[in-house]
């Protein structure tokens, strides 16, 4: 921590960068006789016009091709509904929700900002660049967090994890820009200034690691570059087909005694009159012997549709969204009312709340969570997943008949409630108020309960027209009747 202590100290360092675009270990530094190497966002080579890295997916997939835009948008509309709070642990369960003046942080993570943004922050930077880096800055309002770009930060570990064993996270290296550090008294640095932040500072989320890459993250975007470019070329596909006319290819040949001129004066006459979107469909006429074949085959005959729905699935299921849900062509083929309805579960219990509980993970450091709680997601008021009206009108009648069951064994009632709601019947252990049903006391219990509540007077009315054989008698029937279910 010296180290970082002498960075975020120095004013005049000598520790120049340079654009960092080396995937891996970009560069490394020394100080106190140790060497520390920084571990950068890996980039690497284009792909089918698609570079691998985050400005590469931001403008190859995010902003042109439609489906991986509707299925990070489903995931942002959806990551950015919940709110965060405390959960207390009870016997290492979670228990009921609660809040304190410590999460101001995160439902103003800067001025202006809100939960929603942080968290739509968080889903765009983890799907285009696999990492998400938010620091906590001091300022004389109080705390703020600052987002970082991904790619223009740099974990630097205390060794190099390819020939040590122990290589852990030391802190990170933030540079507008990207940058590495040059030898001192290098002509060619650029004008950023890198800043340093310890561990403690900063909170990194990576909710797909990378196998390659050592505390880094992986973009779900990645393993389906071929299906992106596939779905672009279909796209481009049917663009070229409207604009050649909205009919197959064919060819047109002439007889021998055409000559060139009669030729190119043909190609143009067909061109201007023929080509383009708004001369589909007119009526060709030919003349001088010439012959027409059809040598394409149209968007039908070439069962366009299933093909690129096909891929379409395929960018759905690597973003954890079903297409139902997205709007696609082959989830709304099948679309039902039950069938959405299970899609949405799914989205729910399979993606969203797993990103909900590995994001409060990563970033509960930054606020003061209580001792015997952790920082949790609430999800309650989020419309998108609530159960059908029967089924919470069947959830909630059957918590009121377990908290009257509850009730009626002398539990407390507020803890009662709290044990339903949160689904901790443990939380209801020490609660009892002592007192039971009728059926599970004795006759003592009984005629001594009647002379306090009554009285004296009371309890000597009751002997007189009851002798102890009869009561003991009627109290034996009674309980006869109730164990043989009669």
């Amino acid at each position: 921590m010296k180290l970082w202590q002498s960075f975020k100290r120095s004013s005049g360092s000598s520790l120049e960068r340079a654009k960092l675009t080396d995937p891996g270990f970009s560069s490394s530094f020394g100080f106190g006789g140790l060497t520390y190497p920084i571990f950068s966002f890996p980039s690497g080579g284009s792909r089918d016009e698609i570079n691998q890295s985050f400005t590469g997916f931001v403008n190859g997939a995010y902003k042109q091709n439609g489906p991986v835009f509707a299925v990070v948008l489903a995931r942002m509309a959806l990551f950015s509904e919940a709110r965060f709070l405390y959960q207390r642990m009870r016997n290492g369960r979670g228990s009921d929700l609660f809040g304190t003046p410590d999460l101001r942080l995160l439902e103003t993570p800067w001025p202006g900002g809100t939960t929603g943004e942080l968290l739509t922050r968080a889903e765009q930077d983890v799907s285009m660049g696999g990492n998400f880096y938010v620091v906590k800055e001091m300022t004389a309002a109080g705390p703020r967090l600052r987002r970082l770009r991904p790619d223009w930060t740099q974990l630097i570990l205390t060794a190099d994890p390819t020939i040590a064993t122990q290589a852990d996270v030391a802190g990170i290296m933030y540079t507008p820009g990207g940058g590495r550090f040059f030898p001192s008294g290098s002509n060619t640095a650029p004008p950023a200034r890198a800043e340093f932040y310890l561990k403690e500072e900063f909170a990194h989320w990576a909710p797909i690691p990378d196998p390659d890459a050592l505390y880094l993250g992986m973009s779900w975007i990645t393993p389906i570059l071929s299906e992106i470019y596939a779905d672009k070329a279909a796209t481009e596909h049917k663009a070229r087909f409207f604009e050649n006319a909205a009919t197959p290819n064919f060819v047109a040949s002439f007889k021998e005694s055409v000559t060139s001129d009669e030729f190119e004066e043909f190609v143009d006459k067909y061109r201007a009159d023929q080509s383009g979107v708004e001369n589909a469909y007119k009526t060709l006429f030919l003349a001088g012997g010439a012959d027409v074949r059809v040598i394409g085959a149209n968007l039908e005959q070439m069962s366009f549709k299933e093909t690129q729905g096909a891929g379409e699935t395929r960018i759905c299921a690597a973003g954890g969204v079903p297409p139902i849900i997205v709007g696609l062509s082959e989830g709304l083929a099948s679309a039902t009312y039950s069938n959405y309805g299970m899609a949405r579960r799914k989205f729910g219990d399979h993606w969203a709340r797993p990103q909900w509980r590995s994001f409060c993970a990563a970033i509960s450091h930054l606020v003061s969570t209580p001792s015997d709680a952790r920082l949790w997601y609430d999800d309650r008021d989020i419309a998108f997943l609530r159960e059908d009206a029967k089924d919470l009108v069947e959830i909630q009648q059957m918590q009121v008949t377990m908290i009257n069951a509850l009730l009626a064994n002398g539990w407390d009632p507020d803890t009662a409630v709290q044990a339903v709601m949160a689904g901790d019947i443990q939380s209801i252990i020490g609660s009892h108020s002592g007192l039971y049903s009728v059926q599970l006391q004795s006759l003592e219990a009984i005629q001594a309960a009647a002379e306090s509540a009554a009285g004296a007077e009371a309890a000597r009315m009751m002997r007189e027209r009851f002798n102890r054989a009869e009561l003991i008698e009627a109290a034996r029937m009674y309980r006869a009747e109730i164990e043989s279910g009669e």
